[in-house]
């Protein structure tokens, strides 16, 4: 039995080994396409490339492990099976079930390691991406610079300009800057030049632009500002040839974990857990005063004490007045509705998405612990699957491999979506994947227990198969006749 659980083990370890490298190089040369032009030809030296590119493999781990281990594991039961070797030990006496109770044993270690990626080496990795992603930034403050739209990236400043061009991306067209905003002055203070250009020494705290051919203006400040002085508020007005600014950029960089706490990729499942409690408590808390504002104007002081007696009242409210005062308290009550539904509908928008964010934290604390189990999970539908289609390699198991996974992150992704919304609670938005799809495994395990495919169509056909035979029969009587 000890050869027979190392040759199992063998059979699985070699295609999981070689899926797993093969699909964490994808994933990593996707991500690092996506961030290429942040670090090609920007003077990183070599070893910060590697080091980008070992966060960028932390993060994905997670990711390619349940694919790696759903390959391979129809892989490795579709070989034995497509050369008979799994018939020979069933004749054996020998079930599935214990024939892969290695491979469940080596699952359950795996769902361990990809919890602890999950819970400790992704959020830390996520962090550190990040943070590189910043120094870079601020090696190349021009990076930060999108053209076309409005760049707030640096403090006290919005900068737009029409085109980025030359040879490091570093020359502007038709700019325009404003400055001074975290004084909680905006666009009091603006510039606007035809051209502009980007120079940054190595080392330096400080972007400098060189502008050509431009306007500055600027709103002198005055103590007191009513709405009729404010349309003629003196100000400033210069042209110039050449104006350079200096930026201290230096607080794009070194960012601390504290500008993190509402990034959830960065927080391990305890600090998820403590945000979400912290969280829930201002929010019962703004709930509980604005029900208890709906109750006051609608003149309920206190629901526990009241002592009004009922005995002496029409259960009919306007029969408790005369015709005078009937219109006045229809009147009274119109408005009244009229003013909680408009304050209920703000209410009701606040609420959500109040919900939403608490829902955010929630929903990714259980993501967390369902996607640790996918290995397990998709094993047990890899297995199975292996054995009844009988198809070893990287071709049938890829393409089924890939189409079941695709289906898991869809369920996961509806799940989360659903979850965010309110429309499922977290928890079952979190586990909705492994909720469908384990029964799934379940059944195909069972099916290839009892050495059958995955659907009998006999069972389906027989009926119809019966139906026709019958009316053909009877044809064939009355013809007879």
């Amino acid at each position: 039995m000890k050869i027979l659980n190392r040759y199992i083990l063998k059979s699985f370890l070699v295609p999981f080994l070689a899926t797993f490298f093969i699909i964490l190089f994808v994933l990593v040369m996707q991500v690092l396409w996506l961030q290429f032009d942040k670090i090609a030809g920007k003077g990183i030296g070599l070893g910060h490339i590697l080091q980008f590119l070992g966060y960028i493999a932390q993060m994905q781990v997670p990711l390619a492990l349940p694919i790696a281990i759903l390959l391979s594991s129809i892989m490795a039961l579709g070989t034995l099976s497509e050369n008979y070797e799994f018939a020979a030990i069933k004749s054996a006496g020998i079930s599935l079930q214990r024939f892969i109770r290695p491979l469940i044993i080596l699952m359950l270690v795996l769902s361990a390691l990809n919890f602890l990626f999950l819970n400790y080496a992704f959020p830390r990795a996520a962090f550190k991406f990040k943070n590189m992603l910043n120094d870079i930034r601020k090696t190349q403050p021009a990076l930060a610079l999108i053209p076309g739209t409005f760049n707030s990236e640096i403090p006290g400043y919005s900068i737009k300009f029409a085109e980025k061009y030359g040879k490091d991306d570093n020359l502007l067209k038709d700019v325009l800057i404003y400055y001074d905003l975290d004084h909680r002055q905006a666009n009091v203070k603006v510039i606007t030049a035809e051209k502009g250009e980007i120079t940054t020494e190595k080392g330096s705290r400080y972007m400098t632009i060189i502008l050509n051919n431009g306007h500055h203006y600027e709103e002198l400040p005055e103590k007191s500002r009513s709405y009729g002085r404010g349309l003629k508020m003196p100000s400033t007005k210069s042209d110039f040839k050449e104006h350079i600014i200096n930026i201290d950029v230096s607080k794009l960089s070194n960012v601390d974990s504290k500008d993190y706490t509402q990034d959830r990729e960065m927080l391990s499942l305890k600090q998820l857990s403590y945000y979400t409690d912290s969280l829930k408590v201002p929010f019962d808390s703004y709930v509980a005063t604005k029900a208890n504002t709906f109750f006051v104007r609608g003149g309920i002081r206190d629901i526990k004490n009241d002592s009004t007696d009922l005995s002496k009242i029409n259960a009919v409210v306007l029969e408790n007045f005369n015709k005078e005062n009937k219109g006045r308290v229809v009147s009274n009550a119109l408005e009244l509705v009229k003013a909680s539904l408009n304050d209920i509908k703000g209410f009701n928008t606040t609420l959500k998405a109040k919900q939403k964010y608490i829902n955010v934290y929630n929903t990714e604390y259980h993501r967390r612990l369902a996607f640790s189990l996918a290995c397990v999970v998709l094993f047990f539908i890899g297995a199975p699957l292996g054995s009844i289609i009988r198809k070893g390699g990287f071709g049938f198991p890829m393409i089924m491999a890939i189409l079941i996974f695709v289906i898991y992150f869809f369920i996961s992704t509806l799940g989360r979506n659903m979850a965010h919304t309110s429309t499922i609670t977290a928890p079952l938005g979190g586990w909705l994947a492994t909720i469908i799809l384990l029964p799934f495994g379940v059944f195909l395990m069972i099916r290839a227990t009892k050495d059958k495919g995955i659907f009998n169509l006999d069972v389906f056909l027989q009926p119809f198969t019966n139906f026709f035979k019958k009316i053909f029969s009877i044809k064939e009587k009355n013809i007879s006749k």
